[in-house]
């Protein structure tokens, strides 16, 4: 198992930690600060380092078998042996504007207030698929919508509840193709009061104000039930 430090602090870009197991799909460790590909944000990428000087390059953090989340080794690099101690220190700018863009899809689901169909993000932009069977939003509205919710300034939080309470209020669940992961009997919500409510495994700024300004770049009709709205970061 690999404590997911991460969903502890987001904010954490280091961590001390032992190998558990290294081969060629990966390292995988006791616990670590990176993010496991999922729910269309990617994994994170850094370097883990160990000895006098030796470093592994991380171009992709996986979820392996049970609870164990694999990092993917760059081609050529060293792979250190079980027990050893490593510092797993991740690319904090990457994962910081993946951490404002996830935020700001949250923003997204609760301007336009219909079910998610599909989604996926990275350090530049990012889009969520509605089931709207009509146009009724346009890219100007929209944006201006967004900034005045990031301009709040408002404050997120992580949740848990349990199975069954998730399992009494349906509504909080926006998503129609991926459901919650479920049998560890809680699940994780991100909150951001008066404004979104839902389950999440992903990291998120503290604040909306950390997002800054993001401009809807193009809404698309992918289908009679679906319609893609894409943002991005202006920075």
């Amino acid at each position: 198992m690999t404590r997911r430090l991460y969903e502890e602090d987001a904010y954490r870009r280091g961590c001390e930690a032992t190998v558990l197991a290294a081969d060629e799909a990966g390292v995988v460790l006791d616990q670590t600060v990176f993010y496991a590909m999922g729910g269309g944000q990617p994994g994170d990428t850094g370097v883990l380092r160990w000895g006098d000087g030796a470093e592994l390059v991380v171009v992709d953090t996986r979820k392996g078998d049970g609870d164990a989340i694999v990092h993917v080794a760059a081609e050529g690099s060293p792979l250190p042996p079980p027990g050893t101690t490593v510092q797993a220190v991740i690319d904090w700018d990457r994962r910081h504007r993946h951490m404002r863009m996830h935020t700001c899809l949250h923003l997204l689901c609760a301007v336009v207030g219909a079910p998610v169909t599909g989604g996926n993000l990275t350090a530049e932009k990012g889009r969520l698929d509605f089931d709207l069977p009509e146009s009724t939003v346009d890219k100007a509205s929209l944006t201006e919508a967004l900034n005045a919710l990031i301009a709040r300034d408002s404050e997120t939080a992580v949740q848990w509840i349990t199975d069954e309470e998730l399992d009494a209020r349906p509504e909080l669940v926006k998503t129609l193709s991926v459901a919650p992961p479920r049998g560890a009997g809680r699940v994780r919500l991100l909150s951001i009061p008066d404004v979104d409510l839902q389950p999440c495994g992903g990291t998120h700024v503290a604040r909306t104000g950390e997002i800054g300004r993001v401009r809807v770049t193009k809404i698309e009709k992918k289908s009679r039930l679906n319609r893609r709205i894409a943002v991005e970061l202006e920075d």
